[in-house]
């Protein structure tokens, strides 16, 4: 399963336990676009140090899946259909391309992608 990067940011909540689920499944990785996104968040520096080493050590444990020229190519086809987000897309793609299911809060953001099985871990 291709974690989207709110999951990652959520999970690092204490809120979020209920993630531990999805974020600690032996089946669970991450796109490189996450990793940038969640790491290079920009108000950083405005996270208490707890909760940067939650979100370093949830990010460091996931393996990466790396964007390649399969997984461009089918973002650039994404991103021709519908606008959205570079990133989204790239995340989108990835999870096409690995046939994974992804795992977001924001379902809807992925509604329109034919082939693309998203679930949503909240209640």
């Amino acid at each position: 399963m291709l974690l989207d990067s709110n999951i990652l940011i959520y999970a690092a909540e204490p809120e979020g336990a209920f993630l531990s689920r999805w974020v600690e499944d032996a089946a669970a990785c991450l796109a490189t676009v996450s990793r940038i996104e969640v790491l290079g968040f920009p108000r950083w520096h405005l996270l208490d140090e707890e909760r940067r080493a939650r979100v370093e050590l949830l990010v460091g444990a996931l393996p990466d899946l790396p964007l390649d020229d399969r997984i461009a190519a089918r973002a650039i086809q994404l991103r021709r259909q519908k606008k959205m987000s570079l990133a989204d897309s790239i995340i989108a793609a990835t999870a096409l391309v690995h046939r994974l299911p992804l795992i977001t809060r924001n379902a809807t953001d992925f509604t329109h992608i034919a082939g693309l099985e998203v679930i949503n871990p909240f209640p």
